[in-house]
């Protein structure tokens, strides 16, 4: 089959993107023949991608790399524009917030796509095709294709929570036309079907939802022997470096990380976008309390975003043992990464339970603490799996709704215990592979958001460390059974497939989302 994926946006990075770039992979290693249409200039050096088509005076210029071309990445000229659901510096555009745009921008940017796509029609004949989030993939597919060629839609939160949902007068129009003649609709989560149908209130949505979420690479994720751990870890340390010089520096110094031995020091890793959502504040606050119960543990934090700054902040005031300076950032919160004021309420619940001999405690360690905190900044993916396979634990603390948690899966499949918020598709994934572990452990995946989420989540995580030491001259994988159950539960193969299934209408062979 000849399958045109629409993305619009990177291949690396967000989960998103990630999704797209090994879904086109798997879908060339499945045999078909991929149009990807995204916005990755690099798109050249990755090695599924055989040729790239760019647009130059309005002409379709296609460059191949080798034959035979499997993969054809396309990067339509969208004018440097490029719309997002929340707010990140993207080198070489202009990103903005869909709501900042104006309706003359939005047009145009619709215009482009729609035309990139029509073009790459005629040269490549899809047989079918996927449009990836909300808005705008699936509105551009539905005036760009044909009635003879069918197509699928894939359901990603961002687009649904943070535009469409709280902007639904101005964008849910787009996101109808788009879902209006979608074939199949897949979502990662029962949780997100249930916020799209709530949210769009179409007739026959529900009838053609299908939930079929991210697969991960298991040849890429996997534990990371004993023998290689301590070389992942310089260069971990060499990123953290780098980190540090570029932007405001926080945290442990990278020789500490360079010359930290995995097989001794327990290592907790954190791994998604630096945003206020994903609730990367209240693993910070809770990291002096973590310490406490293992002083050899360090926190390695691999991701980048607006809300960078403010979390090197509130580690460094924990570290001067300032509260005042923490409360204050907790007081401001989203304001820090360029929207409304809005105190984060978890964690000044927290600092403001900090009294008498607790604050004392707390402040006693937090110097020393926040030493073993240290950043990476953006990691591609294979430097992801080499930190998830060195980690005793992954938290992905988010305290906004997940479409699904690609995160635990993929920690998961590298040995490590994956501890989430209870909520969203978060809670989904948890369920699934919570039947790996003994009765008594089921529990310890997850923490409850409220005002005791920071100490519930500290807890948690100094809970495991001492379950995952028996044997402390080993790495991982910290229990083979979850890492069993995960590997064969999150295949590409399986997502591949199903991708090509919902283009069709073949909705019976997909799982249904269960009332």
């Amino acid at each position: 089959m000849r399958v045109l994926v629409f993305h619009g946006y990177l291949l690396r990075g967000t989960g998103s993107n990630i999704y797209n770039a090994e879904l086109a992979r798997w879908l060339v290693d499945r045999g078909h023949e991929v149009q990807l249409l995204c916005q990755e200039r690099d798109a050249a050096e990755l090695d599924f991608v055989d040729a790239v088509g760019r647009w130059e005076n309005g002409q379709l210029r296609t460059q191949v790399l080798r034959r035979p071309v499997r993969c054809t990445a396309y990067l339509p000229d969208i004018g440097g524009l490029l719309p997002v659901y929340v707010a990140d510096p993207y080198e070489g555009f202009d990103a903005r917030p869909f709501p900042q745009l104006t309706d003359v921008q939005l047009e145009r940017y619709l215009a482009a796509n729609v035309a990139a796509i029509r073009d790459v029609i005629a040269v490549a004949e899809p047989d079918e095709a996927l449009a990836n989030h909300l808005i705008m993939g699936p509105v551009i597919l539905a005036r760009a294709l044909p009635a003879r060629i069918p197509y699928a839609v894939a359901i990603h939160g961002s687009a649904l929570e943070y535009t469409v949902r709280p902007n639904f007068g101005r964008f849910g129009p787009y996101a109808r036309e788009g879902l209006a003649g979608a074939r199949g609709v897949l979502v990662g989560s029962r949780h997100t079907a249930e916020s799209l149908w709530e949210t769009m209130r179409q007739p026959g949505l529900p009838a053609k939802t299908r939930l079929l979420g991210p697969g991960v690479d298991v040849r890429r994720f996997r534990p990371c022997p004993p023998e290689r751990a301590r070389a992942r870890l310089r260069e971990l340390a060499a990123l953290s470096e780098a980190d540090q010089q570029a932007l405001s520096p926080a945290g442990g110094r990278p020789e500490e990380l360079r010359a930290a031995n995995p097989a001794r020091e327990r290592i907790v890793s954190y791994v998604g976008k630096l945003i206020v959502s994903k609730g990367a504040d209240l693993l910070m606050a809770a990291w002096p309390l973590v310490i406490q119960q293992a002083p050899d543990a360090r926190l390695v934090v691999a991701g980048y975003g607006e809300y960078r700054d403010a979390l090197a902040g509130l580690v460094r005031a924990l570290g001067d043992g300032d509260l005042a300076a923490a409360r204050e950032i907790a007081r401001r919160g989203r304001e820090l990464e360029g929207g409304p004021r809005g105190e984060l309420r978890y964690l000044a619940a927290f600092l403001d339970g900090l009294t008498g001999a607790d604050q004392e405690r707390y402040l006693a360690v937090s110097r020393d603490a926040m030493r073993r905190v240290h950043f990476t900044g953006r990691l591609e993916h294979d430097q992801v799996s080499d930190l998830m396979g060195l980690s005793r634990v992954v938290v992905v603390p988010s305290t906004f709704p997940e479409a699904f948690g690609m995160v635990l899966a993929e920690a998961a499949c590298c040995g490590s215990i994956p501890l989430s918020s209870s909520h969203s598709g978060l809670a989904e994934v948890t369920a699934t592979l919570a039947p790996a572990l003994p009765a008594n452990l089921r529990d310890q995946l997850s923490f409850s958001l409220g005002p005791g989420a920071v100490s519930e989540l500290a807890a948690k995580i100094s809970g495991w460390l001492p379950v995952l030491t028996a044997q402390p001259q080993v790495p991982a994988p910290a229990q083979p059974e979850l890492t069993e159950l995960a590997s064969t539960h999150f295949g590409w193969p399986e997502v591949a497939d199903g991708v090509v299934a919902a283009a069709q209408g073949r909705l019976s062979q997909l799982e249904p989302v269960e009332a």
